[in-house]
């Protein structure tokens, strides 16, 4: 008699809720922890560290570190072949299905560095794309990864050093995503971009809450901009101190 492997049950204790992201974090049958997310036909199941899917691509812990591998074998003339870029293709997705769930569980270190991980496979298929078109069917998504990375980041900084350092999170996305619309000749564009403005509003409603000045970082690029460079001096010293505190 053939075993019962549907999931009914399952789909009937949890919902579908179009148009929202639902996580939960669980127990395999072996007790390790496990990252699920509902779907409309059904439900997803992802590993919690490494690649999403727990496979080994050739042995390694991710496709992009097989990827790096081959690259360093072969050299810097090293490009993709058709069927590596579909792989890089599935793993670009398997890490934004776990970052979406990781930002909907408040899990905002293990959401800024799967987005960590995208970013660093963008610029590998950007070196070694075999056609500008492959390229931008993923630099056209670097500036949404960006705002994750650093929207999770300050929150993640805001949780475990304060304000100051979230705000100061926030400007070095701005500062990145700045630099991305420089390269696309798209500056014009940068301050009413929706995710610009969306790190704006977060860094504005963390000063107010938590009532934050300029930061230290902020002081110096202001002490820099105004030729004050005695003051710019003083701030370096004070960033070393809380450095190394």
């Amino acid at each position: 008699m053939a075993k019962n492997h549907n999931i009914d049950r399952i789909l009937r204790d949890w919902p579908y809720v179009p148009g929202e992201v639902q996580a939960r974090l669980t127990k395999g049958a072996d007790g390790r922890e496990i990252l699920q997310m509902r779907v409309e036909m059904g439900l997803l199941q992802m590993e919690v560290a490494r690649r999403p899917d727990g496979t080994r691509p050739h042995g390694c812990e991710t496709y992009h570190d097989y990827l790096q591998e081959e690259a360093f074998a072969k050299g810097d003339d090293f490009e993709l072949t058709e069927e590596q870029c579909a792989e890089a293709d599935r793993e670009f997705v398997q890490f934004y299905h776990r970052r979406i769930c990781w930002l909907a569980l408040r899990e905002f270190k293990r959401a800024a560095a799967d987005a960590e991980h995208t970013l660093a496979m963008m610029d590998f298929a950007k070196k070694h794309s075999p056609e500008e078109e492959w390229t931008l069917s993923h630099e056209q998504y670097r500036p949404f990864v960006l705002f994750h990375r650093y929207q999770a980041g300050a929150l993640a900084k805001l949780e475990e050093s304060g304000p100051e350092e979230a705000i100061s999170e926030l400007n070095q996305g701005l500062d990145i995503l700045k630099n991305v619309f420089v390269e696309y000749e798209a500056e014009e564009k940068f301050e009413e971009d929706e995710l610009v403005q969306r790190l704006n509003q977060l860094k504005e409603a963390l000063r107010e809450h938590y009532s934050v000045g300029r930061t230290l970082n902020e002081q110096l690029a202001d002490a820099i901009a105004t030729e004050q460079y005695e003051l710019a001096a003083k701030l370096r010293d004070e960033l070393a101190k809380k450095d190394k505190r």
